[in-house]
């Protein structure tokens, strides 16, 4: 017997780049049967004006537990995320202690157990992300880690870089790589540019984002091994991805919706929720960046949705830490922002939200296959709305799209054939 039957609304299944009319059959938690076609059974819940799409995937999340739980807990980000379409999410090794051990993996995995979606913990590469010694990797990868970041700082030495992609490739899993030249960055609080200076605020130089950018795409092909750039933001990082790829280095690349709306003279009001790390660029960075979704050099859109408490934000700028949240917020901004603009159509944008990130990180979801867990994702594609901090399922409130008004919103999410969210 079938326990849900989605009828009527517009199918979008990335892997076959089918966008037409379909079903959704699941049964017992599982997919059980896609119809892509007019001819339908009657489903008990009518989609009727709808984008039925995978669940999305988020592979970048900061989710705070252990350590910081006044920010966010594996609970209450994973209610943010079924709010904003997201069945499956990778959560970075930031924590207080780093995700470093078999331990730690495991601990994720025990909380996420009564979580809304499924978490993904992905791995610290260096013990206790200081980037000195190698963590224990195999023991994590057994443990469940699905990949293996440093995020929140780059790897600084070139050698530990090296080893850490030469003992990924061993474990057939990728480095996450969050690139930035400490030095370089040099405190920055923003892009380094004319408005850094007439605003008075010390800019980190997008060299340290590109050089190491080039740095570990030369490893990567010296070491034959499978790099994913973490949160591009400029012209000249887009460039140097187009070439490794055209070079066939294994390498994949991410950017998150606050790059492709925000440009670094917005900060002239000062507010906190705009720093971010790598800083937000220049107009011309922004729309390269939309272009290089267009064409593919992009591979996924990722929120790195960063809580943070009220009162950390509220400091000066330069104090203030740098994140936003974006869970909640992401396929209504680029909806709004790539499709209704005609930058991207449904199925491209559906693609670097559920395909790509789900193959990069080998885990079972973003796609229709039979027996994999029934995630789902309603979208009304015409529904005009706007966002409030009512709206917020996070812990933290740090959102810089509060008041936003939106065309395209997430209507129900749907998690091993469970309703976790519905407006």
């Amino acid at each position: 017997m079938n326990d849900l039957i989605i009828s009527g609304g517009t199918l979008v299944d990335p892997i076959d780049n089918y966008f037409g009319p379909g079903a959704v059959v699941v049964s017992q938690g599982k997919f059980a049967e896609i119809i892509k076609d007019k001819k339908q059974p009657k489903g008990n819940i009518d989609a009727s004006g709808m984008i039925i799409c995978p669940g999305l995937v988020d592979m970048h999340v900061h989710l705070r537990e252990p350590g910081y739980e006044y920010k966010e807990t594996i609970q209450s980000g994973a209610l943010a995320a079924a709010a904003g379409g997201f069945t499956s999410i990778a959560c970075m090794p930031n924590t207080e202690p780093a995700l470093d051990n078999q331990e730690q993996i495991r601990f994720v995995l025990e909380k996420a157990k009564a979580a809304a979606v499924h978490v993904y913990p992905v791995g610290a590469l260096t013990k206790g992300r200081q980037g000195k010694e190698l963590a224990e990797m195999a023991d994590m990868r057994e443990a469940g880690a699905v990949a293996f970041s440093d995020d929140g700082t780059g790897v600084q030495n070139g050698n530990m870089m090296r080893r850490s992609l030469e003992y990924c490739r061993m474990l057939d899993v990728a480095v996450l790589s969050h690139c930035q030249y400490d030095d370089l960055a040099d405190g920055g609080v923003m892009n380094e540019s004319y408005y850094s200076t007439s605003l008075g605020l010390r800019g980190a130089t997008r060299i340290a984002e590109e050089l190491m950018i080039a740095r570990d795409l030369m490893l990567a092909q010296y070491t034959n091994s499978k790099i994913h750039i973490q949160h591009v933001t400029s012209i000249g990082g887009i460039e140097l991805i187009r070439n490794a790829k055209r070079q066939g280095i294994k390498v994949t690349a991410e950017t998150c919706p606050h790059y492709l709306v925000f440009s670094d003279d917005c900060l002239k009001t000062y507010d906190t929720n705009l720093k971010v790390n790598p800083p937000i660029r220049g107009k011309k960075d922004m729309a390269a960046l939309k272009k290089a979704l267009a064409s593919g050099i992009i591979d996924v859109i990722a929120t790195d949705h960063a809580p943070h408490a009220w009162e950390e934000k509220a400091l000066e700028f330069d104090y203030a830490p740098s994140g936003l949240i974006g869970l909640e917020t992401a396929l209504a901004v680029v909806a709004t922002e790539l499709v209704h603009k005609n930058v991207l159509d449904w199925l491209s944008l559906i693609k670097l939200m559920t395909l790509n990130p789900a193959q990069i990180l080998n885990i079972p979801a973003g796609r229709f296959e039979n027996n994999l867990p029934a995630d789902i994702t309603l979208i009304d594609p015409e529904l005009e709305w706007t966002f409030a901090e009512t709206d917020i399922k996070s812990l933290s409130k740090n959102s810089p799209f509060v008041g936003w008004k939106f065309k395209g919103r997430v209507t129900k999410t749907i998690v091993s054939g469970k309703t976790v969210f519905e407006l």
